[in-house]
């Protein structure tokens, strides 16, 4: 109990925030962080009311617990798989990107049909640390490289299109060729390893668009929600504004036009991948997911 509470406060940055993951009061994290600290002998932490840090011998502390809770679990996964049920709790990683533009369904339908798994989604932009840091499944984003650590499962492909709110469309008109994009304003992607401007394909041509926007994010929910406030044309995932598009809200432009399809991956670290929790969610993600 003492471990996991250090390494909660640790990974969420407050005794605040730990206090709401852990549905547990601020000040019983304390105490039982300060008898932690007593049992070792050392400081673990360096409080000031702004923020916490790791001293140097808290910084090994929370290296070696984080292996220990991680074989905690493991035998727990253990346990679990032999009953066949999915139950316990369900700790999903993944970027903000995808977290915000096309996880939520696969939530929902996982909760529902899977009423004993709690689950805890960390949308983090950070390198994640499969081994140590309890994750149960990672999603990422694009193209992903095999391991001898996790088993990497293709769950299918997301692709994108360009929308435009009908009001900035009634204002502006409406590009009917991929040359007459350029001429609008933009909405673009922007963040580390993001290419500049757009690349634009149909069955026989292919377009690249320069990078002029007059909004950048590097959210797919920002420049959606740019869209929707019309301040121009933004190229979005299709799955995150299918119901924008039925209710009115946007409209998709230049159909034909789309950009390349982006795979999405799990990555699951061994030894988790065989308990009914993770088989469960992982079915059902790959069922869901835009072939």
């Amino acid at each position: 109990m003492a471990l996991a509470t250090f390494v909660n406060v640790v990974q969420n940055g407050s005794f605040t925030k730990a206090a709401a993951a852990m549905r547990s009061h601020k000040a019983q994290l304390s105490r039982t962080l300060a008898a932690l600290e007593r049992e070792l002998g050392v400081k673990l932490l360096e409080r000031t009311t702004r923020r916490i840090t790791l001293t140097s011998v808290g910084q090994e502390v929370f290296n070696q617990a984080l292996g220990i809770l991680s074989g905690v679990e493991d035998i727990r996964q253990t346990a679990q798989s032999q009953t066949g049920t999915p139950r316990g709790v369900l700790r999903i990683t993944t970027s903000p990107e995808f977290g915000l533009g096309g996880l939520n369904r696969w939530i929902s339908a996982y909760a529902e049909k899977y009423p004993e798994v709690r689950i805890e989604v960390d949308l983090t932009a950070r390198q994640v640390d499969l081994r140590y840091e309890g994750v149960d499944v990672y999603l990422q984003l694009g193209p992903a490289e095999e391991s001898d650590l996790a088993l990497v499962r293709k769950l299918g492909e997301i692709s994108y299109g360009l929308y435009a709110s009908p009001q900035y469309l009634q204002k502006n008109g409406t590009p009917e060729d991929g040359d007459q994009v350029s001429k609008h304003r933009l909405l673009m992607a922007s963040g580390r390893g993001q290419k500049s401007g757009w690349r634009l394909v149909t069955l026989s041509r292919e377009l690249r668009v320069a990078d002029q926007a007059r909004l950048k994010s590097n959210t797919s929910a920002m420049l959606r929600d740019a869209a929707l406030q019309g301040l121009g044309i933004a190229l979005l995932p299709n799955v995150m504004v299918k119901d924008d598009v039925a209710r009115g809200a946007l409209k998709r432009v230049l159909s034909a036009w789309s950009a390349p399809k982006e795979p999405v991956h799990a990555i699951v670290p061994k030894g988790r991948e065989s308990a009914p929790k993770v088989q469960a969610f992982l079915a059902l993600a790959q069922e869901m997911a835009p072939a």
